[in-house]
């Protein structure tokens, strides 16, 4: 896809009677960067370079729609496979351990999870990478679009990513999942204990001709899993997995529950806040500051 974009750029400059210096005056990048690019030499064009290509050479998005690919590129083979795979498949399922999954982030959760655990270098590569993720939702509202079954472990609910205003707005989009009649969620609560998951996500792929396709998923590795014999058994624990988990109206409750519990816990004051107010409320009804452990200082005065 590189050797592509870098020949639908030469192909263009030329046709535009441009040099590559005067390509990289127009795009505020050195002439060489166009040389590199064209060669496929150097590092992958970012978004923000393929934009200024794309109004440079009139190019009607064409560069802009060839970036994604470009950049996808340099992912690890599993990594860019499995997307590939799910941009086919007619089916996911998927079992989220520790996130809410990709499909279903809004961009802000998506920033704050690709910020944690990356070797991203700049803002403009977090911002290339949110970009890439936002672009992967779009599927999900196409004519094509797949059937897509989720279980979220309690503890993707209960971790506030981003903070609780960013978490908070995460939860309404999972909430609104009910107007989306090909999508199904459901919840597997702390108390169903240990499962052959445990530690790790999964996700199942349908193809269009029927195949299966498994994907797991850890901190800092994934795994692809082609073979019928070990994609039947993934299935089969995903399918464990959806039995144990709540149906999908007391899972959205949940969610729903736990939204809720994070709104009140940000209204609760901190400690120290509750003891200054605790101080001052005391003192306005004639009562001593409070000292140590939050204790009343008793009055010394002798007694008439």
């Amino acid at each position: 896809m590189a050797a592509l974009f870098g020949a639908r750029v030469r192909r263009l400059r030329t046709a535009a009677g441009l040099t590559q210096a005067e390509l990289g005056d127009r795009t505020h990048v050195v002439s060489t960067r166009i040389t590199q690019i064209e060669r496929t030499s150097g590092a992958k064009p970012t978004l923000e370079l393929a934009r200024a290509l794309d109004a440079a050479l009139d190019a009607d998005d064409l560069l802009v729609d060839l970036w994604p690919y470009v950049y996808r590129e340099a992912f690890p083979d599993w990594s860019r496979k499995f997307m590939e795979y799910s941009e086919r498949a007619v089916t996911i399922r998927q079992y989220a351990a520790h996130v809410v999954p990709g499909l279903l982030q809004t961009e802000d959760y998506a920033r704050a999870v690709l910020r944690v655990g990356r070797t991203l270098s700049s803002e403009e590569q977090l911002e290339e990478r949110v970009a890439l993720r936002m672009g992967r939702q779009e599927r999900l509202g196409t004519p094509d679009r797949p059937e897509l079954w989720v279980v979220l472990d309690e503890a993707v609910l209960r971790r506030p990513v981003g903070g609780r205003e960013v978490m908070g707005e995460q939860l309404a989009r999972l909430l609104g999942t009910t107007a989306e009649p090909h999508i199904t969620m459901q919840v597997l609560p702390f108390d169903q204990g240990e499962h052959d998951a445990l530690g790790g996500s999964l996700t199942v792929l349908t193809m269009p001709d029927g195949s299966e396709i498994a994907y797991t998923e850890g901190a800092h590795y994934g795994q692809l899993i082609e073979d019928p014999d070990q994609v039947r058994s993934f299935a089969l624990t995903y399918d464990r997995l959806r039995a144990a988990a709540l149906p999908p109206l007391m899972s959205l409750d949940m969610i729903r529950s736990v939204m809720e519990d994070n709104h009140r816990g940000a209204n609760v004051p901190s400690r120290s806040e509750r003891r200054r107010l605790a101080q001052e409320q005391l003192q306005q009804s004639g009562g001593r500051r409070l000292r140590g452990g939050g204790r009343r200082v008793p009055d010394r005065r002798p007694r008439p």
